[in-house]
């Protein structure tokens, strides 16, 4: 794709999506939100691609919203419209993230804030480099939290956490953040990128339907009652049943080998 601020690659199933404002340390000006917008929606409807990435050009993931881009109104003394801005640039993408029956990876390899901390909670998975720093910086200009942030940092860290996280803004490095549960797994930085490129292809070559009809069962479960989980547990357990991916893996069971999966 020819995209002005983002780069996308595709290899062995892996389509990745990498921010490249690295100048700017990847904050998100209204074409780096229609740009992404556009990468995520080719890498969904993508046969070849089974699995996603998205990570950051240079030493940041990416630090959100670029107040550069609305100086003059916030030079000028004027509120800014801020619900339309989440509305039109990161919500969608939030939702895309969140509803793409792929698994969608974070490699977070820098420095993230802001909403660049809320696209990252928003993926399935997330792997950082040692280097990684995370911010909830929305305090620190004024805001409250948006881009997901509320939503994921309670059920992730618990109520109390996430309170003290979001009111006190303080940098959490990448050896706290695995402890927190932010992230899944840290690498050391010269190790980042090879061991995020095996853990994307591992996801890439697993049951794609199985894996889309996973992340549907657990979006749900945490926001609905226990029988309501159950029923939609077997709801969904009717789908993967019937697809090829399950056939393989009872057979590679039965044949004592590891099983093919073709993703349908």
């Amino acid at each position: 794709m020819d995209l002005e601020t983002v780069k996308t690659a595709s290899a062995n199933g892996v389509f990745w999506i990498t921010f490249n404002r690295p100048e700017k340390l990847n904050a998100f000006n209204e074409q780096m939100g229609n740009d992404l917008q556009e990468a995520l929606k080719e890498g969904e409807r993508n046969p070849e691609a089974r699995c996603l990435v998205l990570t950051g050009e240079g030493r940041a993931f990416s630090v959100g919203e670029d107040l550069n881009s609305n100086r003059a109104t916030y030079d000028g003394g004027k509120p800014m419209m801020l619900g339309e801005v989440l509305k039109r640039k990161y919500n969608p993408i939030v939702q895309r993230i969140r509803r793409m029956e792929k698994p969608v990876l974070a490699g977070i390899n820098g420095v993230t804030a802001g909403a660049g901390l809320g696209l990252a909670l928003a993926c399935d998975l997330r792997a950082a480099s040692d280097k990684a720093t995370f911010h909830e910086a929305f305090i620190k200009v004024g805001l409250a939290p948006d881009s997901g942030t509320s939503f994921w940092l309670t059920r992730i860290l618990g109520l109390a956490k996430a309170m003290e996280v979001g009111m006190l803004g303080e940098p959490i490095d990448a050896a706290m953040a695995m402890n927190l549960g932010l992230v899944n797994w840290v690498f050391k930085e010269d190790e980042f990128k090879v061991q995020l490129t095996k853990i994307a292809e591992r996801l890439a070559r697993g049951p794609t339907r199985a894996l889309g009809l996973t992340k549907r069962a657990l979006n749900r479960a945490i926001v609905v009652d226990m029988d309501s989980a159950l029923e939609y547990e077997a709801y969904l357990q009717d789908v993967a049943g019937r697809t090829k991916d399950h056939v393989e893996g009872v057979r590679a069971f039965f044949e004592k080998r590891e099983a093919s999966f073709s993703g349908q």
